[in-house]
């Protein structure tokens, strides 16, 4: 295992200057209430887009240019959606020029206009995760009939259909997708209707056929899964107690390693290499043997929030609000920006157009923050003024970032 940061700061606890500047910008926040945070007075857009003249920083009009630094954007449209606030990690997706928001009925709606293209009710199950595979959205059905469906994001019609059994398993669940294969996990009924253990299977998306179905270990949960694919490799974490990798084609568990309980979500799979955080470590174990090739750790009583891995370079933010941006392949730091413990630290990222976005989490004063991507400085931040502690969630277009907090869907400008 190689320690992949050759800085200095590693395991350090946190300094007393920096749990001083987490105290201040806290009691800073009190004093001056939650409609003065640090992103500047927030307007409620009206619905399909902001209205009035613009303030210091904003651009101009609903969609044009996005904002000097310290602005904020002007929303090129915004909606209520039926979010339930129970996706996994993929509450929204963009596909093409459409955007998905999980909820019911479940609405595609025009990436530039925010108009609505479709509507659908009662076609999937509450907190379904908005995972496309091959140009398809692939769903459990709403009739908790055992088929999985598949959907086209611009009609919203059925294309596929397919189902593990008829009468031993239990809902199936869509974990993740690719263009050959769905990827689903199910509970194994018992003779009294309980489900002690669960299977992994792969669907065939020409034909529709089971191509392969494993039990797994005794114990393990079928509910809290991540899961990706990377070429002929599925891998996947439950609760993130364990870290496992099967062969797509087969079935054939390649590895799997205990690799401890955390609330992180999302990890990487990046040439190679898994990424994940455990805790104080950001840990990549090798995708075909499970040899762990690197790690490095944000400093003592801090926790890494979930990678992602953006035109090369592996982003993340720490519970101390320090962002990191580090070298995929070896582990070593690009930077490390402690400045932004002033502003909650983003779970998810996105980068269009030279600039990095991140979506916060529980902060009523949070929400879409830009980035300059070359040094972790902030830009800007997005708030819809809802006060709601909920969430953010993000997916990029190619001239918008799309955000969904509780109850609004927001396109906002890039560029």
């Amino acid at each position: 295992m190689n320690e992949g940061d050759g800085h200095a700061m590693g395991r350090g606890e946190v300094t007393r200057r920096r749990m001083i500047k987490l105290a201040g910008a806290g009691a800073g926040l009190a004093l001056l209430g939650a409609g003065t945070a640090a992103c500047g007075p927030v307007e409620e857009p009206a619905e399909g887009g902001g209205s009035g003249s613009p303030k210091p920083g904003e651009s101009a009009k609903p969609g044009g240019d996005a904002p000097a630094p310290g602005g904020k954007p002007k929303p090129a449209w915004q909606h209520t959606t039926t979010y339930d606030g129970l996706a996994w990690i993929s509450a929204v997706a963009v596909v093409d020029n459409v955007v998905l928001v999980s909820g019911d009925p479940l609405v595609a709606r025009d990436l530039t206009t925010g108009k609505e293209i479709w509507s659908r009710a009662e076609v999937t199950t509450p907190g379904a995760s908005m995972l496309i595979g091959g140009g398809t959205l692939y769903l459990a059905s709403a009739h908790y009939d055992g088929n999985i469906i598949g959907l086209d994001p611009k009609t919203g019609k059925d294309t596929w259909r397919s189902r593990l059994g008829d009468k031993e398993y239990s809902q199936p669940r869509v974990i993740a997708a690719d263009a050959d294969h769905v990827y689903v996990v199910a509970g194994i009924l018992d003779k009294d209707f309980r489900t002690p253990d669960n299977v992994i299977a792969a669907i065939d998306t020409s034909s529709g056929k089971v191509v392969w179905r494993e039990q797994r270990d005794h114990g393990t949960e079928d509910n809290g899964l991540t899961a990706r694919v990377s070429g002929k490799r599925l891998v996947y974490t439950d609760f993130r107690e364990n870290l496992t990798v099967r062969d797509t084609a087969t079935g054939h568990q390649v590895w799997t390693k205990k690799i401890g309980r955390s609330s992180n979500r999302g990890f990487e799979v990046h040439e190679g290499l898994v990424i994940i955080a455990t805790g104080e470590q950001m840990r990549a174990f090798d995708l075909e043997t499970g040899a762990e090739r690197w790690s490095f750790a944000t400093e003592k009583y801090s926790r890494f929030n979930d990678p992602a891995v953006l035109d090369g370079v592996l982003y993340a933010s720490d519970t101390v609000h320090g962002l990191w941006a580090v070298d995929p392949a070896t582990g070593k730091r690009h930077w490390h920006n402690p400045e932004s413990l002033d502003i909650d630290a983003p779970w998810q990222f996105a980068k269009v157009g030279g600039v990095l976005y991140g979506a916060t989490q529980f902060d009523k004063n949070g929400g879409i923050h830009a980035f300059d991507p070359a040094d972790g400085k902030l830009l800007w931040t997005y708030n819809d003024g809802s006060g709601d502690i909920d969430r953010w969630y993000l997916a990029a277009g190619a001239k918008h970032v799309v955000a969904v907090h509780a109850k609004k869907v927001t396109a906002l400008p890039v560029g």
